[in-house]
C-alpha cells in the first residue's frame, strides 16, 4: 500500500488483499496477504517489487545515442512477478547483489526461498520460466526449452492421443493443433529447431500408433496410405497426418518459424502513453500470431480490423505469457473469428462476393452494418 501512494485505485486494492477466496462454493477468509497462485497475485507482486532493478544496482545510460542501454560494469536483473534472475560479471559481484535485495525485500515482507536461490557459472546454466540459458565452450550463450518444459509437453501430447483412441480423426486434428501451435509460438523466439525437430517425430509416433489401434486388423501400409500423406500442400512431405476427405492436417513443430526477440528499450512500459508510437512501431516488426496463412492475407488485408464494427480482430498488444496462454489464445481465436461472404455495393468481382473476417458476435448482430454492407445468411465457418 505504501508503493501506491496516492493511487486512485488505492482503495480496491486494500480490497484485493483483504477478499477471502470462494473454491467449489466454499468460501474461506484470507488472514494475511493473499493466496498463493491466486488470479490477482501477480499483479500485486508487480507493485510491491517495482523498483526492484535500482534497488539491485541497475544502471542506465542517460538520454542521448545509447539511452535505454544498461552500462557495462551494471548487473542485468529480468524479474517476472516473483520469480527473477540477475546476470552479474562475478560471484562476488552476484552475492553483493543477492545481499542488497534481501535487504530491500525485508520491510516488504519477503525473504528469498533458499532452497530455490542459487548462484552459478553461465557455462553451468539455469533454468528460467521454462527457457534454459547457458554459455557454451564455443563462447556462444543461447536460449533453448529447458528439459522439464519438453518433457511435459511430451507428456501432454501422449495423454491427448491416448485420451482419443477410437474417436475421428477431425477429434485428434481440433484436440492437437492447438497445443502443437501454441507451444511453438511460445518458444519461437530461442533456439528451438532441434527440439521442435524431436518433438516432430515424437508426435508422428503417437499419431501412428493411434492410427495402428484404431485399425488392429489393417495392414501398416493400409494404414500409412490412409492416414499420412502430402496434406500441406506447401511443404513436400509426404508423411504429414491428416484427413483423405477433406484435407485437414496435423501441423508441426517445425513449420513454426524462428524468429528472435527484440529487446526493449531500457525501462519502456506499454502503460506510458508517450511510448505509444514506439510499442505501435514494435508490434508491426514483430513475429505474427501463428495462424494460417489464408487468414493472415485477410487480417493484412483489412488491416487487422473486423469488416462490420471497425475494431481489431486480434488483440496481440501484449502477446500470451506461456504456452497454455498460447493455446487457450488460439482456441479462444477460433470460435471469436468466424469467415463469411461479404457482397459490396459496386464490388469488381464476378459475383460481387468477397471473403472477409469478423467478430462471431458482430455476425449475430442484424445484416446490416454501419457502412451500409449486405450480409449473405450463410452459415460461416470457424478458422483452422
Amino acid at each position: 500500500m505504501a508503493q501506491l501512494g496516492t493511487f486512485p485505485a488505492r482503495g480496491m486494492v486494500r480490497q484485493w488483499l483483504k477478499a477471502g477466496v470462494v473454491e467449489r462454493g466454499r468460501f474461506t477468509a484470507t488472514e494475511e496477504g493473499t493466496p498463493q497462485g491466486g488470479v490477482i497475485s501477480p499483479v500485486l507482486l508487480n507493485v510491491a517489487l517495482h523498483g526492484m532493478e535500482a534497488a539491485a544496482g541497475v544502471r542506465y545510460y542517460p538520454p542521448g545515442r545509447r539511452a535505454g542501454e544498461i552500462m557495462p560494469d551494471a548487473p542485468v536483473l529480468v524479474r517476472y512477478a516473483d520469480d527473477l534472475v540477475a546476470m552479474c560479471h562475478s560471484r562476488a559481484a552476484a552475492e553483493q547483489v543477492k545481499a542488497r535485495l534481501a535487504e530491500w525485500l525485508a520491510p516488504r515482507g519477503l525473504v528469498f526461498n533458499e532452497d530455490k536461490t542459487r548462484i552459478v557459472h553461465a557455462e553451468t546454466g539455469f533454468d528460467f520460466l521454462g527457457f534454459n540459458v547457458r554459455r557454451y565452450r564455443s563462447g556462444k550463450l543461447l536460449i533453448k526449452p529447458n528439459r522439464a518444459a519438453v518433457r511435459r509437453i511430451r507428456v501432454r501430447l501422449r495423454e491427448e492421443i491416448r485420451a482419443l483412441r477410437g474417436a475421428e480423426t477431425l477429434a485428434v486434428l481440433r484436440a492437437v493443433n492447438p497445443i502443437v501451435r501454441g507451444w511453438a509460438a511460445y518458444y519461437r523466439t530461442v533456439v528451438s529447431k532441434e527440439v521442435f525437430a524431436s518433438l516432430d517425430a515424437y508426435l508422428w509416433q503417437l499419431s501412428y500408433r493411434w492410427a495402428l489401434r484404431r485399425h488392429p486388423k489393417k495392414s501398416k501400409h493400409w494404414i500409412t496410405n490412409r492416414y499420412f500423406g502430402r496434406f500441406n500442400p506447401a511443404r513436400q512431405d509426404r508423411w504429414v497426418f491428416g484427413h483423405r476427405d477433406n484435407g485437414a492436417y496435423l501441423v508441426k513443430f517445425a513449420w513454426t518459424k524462428i524468429v528472435r526477440h527484440q529487446l526493449v528499450k531500457g525501462t519502456s512500459s506499454p502503460d506510458d502513453p508517450a511510448l505509444t508510437d514506439y510499442w505501435a512501431d514494435r508490434r508491426r516488426r514483430s513475429a505474427p500470431p501463428p495462424l494460417d496463412r489464408a487468414t493472415m492475407r485477410l487480417l493484412q488485408t483489412q488491416k487487422g480490423r473486423c469488416q462490420l464494427c471497425e475494431q481489431l480482430l486480434l488483440h496481440t498488444d501484449r502477446p500470451p505469457q506461456s504456452p497454455t496462454g498460447w493455446e487457450q489464445w488460439l482456441r479462444t481465436t477460433r470460435k471469436a473469428i468466424k469467415t463469411r461472404h461479404i457482397a459490396y455495393q459496386g464490388a469488381k468481382t464476378p459475383d460481387g462476393v468477397q471473403l472477409r473476417l469478423a467478430h462471431a458476435t458482430c455476425l449475430r448482430r442484424p445484416n446490416t452494418s454501419n457502412n451500409g454492407t449486405t450480409l449473405h445468411s450463410q452459415e460461416p465457418s470457424g478458422l483452422a
